[in-house]
């Protein structure tokens, strides 16, 4: 486990969030770094993210998913696919209370990860499910369907849509994180889904491409 230099991380954290205008309280940011130090605590066991340096993981983990936060603004109940360590879907949880965040995973290592994060963070808005999303709301009906499904490096597009369209609510939006934008990915987007609009991310600290990707339902846009 690499040293933990809470200050240090703090204030690239700060600077990081001010360079991006974001609105994260002091309190939001110093959940976050609670977040990073279970993180890197449990990293070493459950290998959550190949990433061993703290610094590295506020800006390619932390920074990187907070500046996704703002497409999110009209989102009230959000399922963050292939969830992992928790990015985005912790980051969104705690910077945006009001809004409900479920995170799915088949890794139990990862969930087990996960439920901790929310009960240690007592992250109130947060529901973890440990299963493919293909499976989510077969059996079991959810009473709320989603109205973004998000997800961070998870799979190719259209395996993303086909596996967990059936979630979407009606006028609802995916909302993919991707590195670079994804040309031969958007083509072959299934004909009822259509790709609505791709936004570049800049994060600070990270020199690599960063991309969103939206897609909703064919007939919303026709």
């Amino acid at each position: 486990m690499k040293y933990f230099d809470r200050t240090a991380l703090a204030q690239v954290l700060a600077d990081g969030i001010k360079d991006m205008q974001l609105d994260v309280s002091a309190a939001q940011q110093e959940q976050l770094l609670d977040y990073l130090a279970l993180m890197n605590k449990w990293n070493s066991v459950y290998n959550l993210t190949s990433l061993r340096d703290p610094m590295q993981m506020v800006t390619h983990h932390l920074l990187d998913s907070l500046a996704a936060v703002p497409a999110f603004a009209g989102a009230r109940n959000v399922l963050d696919v292939g969830a992992g360590g928790g990015l985005p879907g912790v980051v969104l949880a705690i910077c945006r209370p009001d809004m409900k965040v479920a995170m799915i995973d088949t890794v139990h290592k990862k969930t087990a990860f996960l439920k901790q994060v929310k009960a240690e963070l007592e992250l109130v808005n947060v529901t973890v499910h440990t299963m493919k999303v293909q499976d989510l709301g077969v059996a079991t009906p959810l009473s709320d369907k989603f109205d973004v499904i998000t997800s961070r490096a998870f799979a190719d597009l259209s395996d993303f849509l086909e596996w967990s369209g059936h979630l979407l609510q009606e006028g609802g939006r995916f909302i993919a994180l991707k590195g670079t934008a994804p040309a031969e990915e958007q083509e072959r987007v299934p004909g009822a889904w259509k790709v609505t609009g791709l936004q570049a991310l800049q994060v600070p600290r990270l020199g690599a491409e960063r991309h969103l990707v939206f897609v909703e339902r064919s007939n919303q846009t026709e």
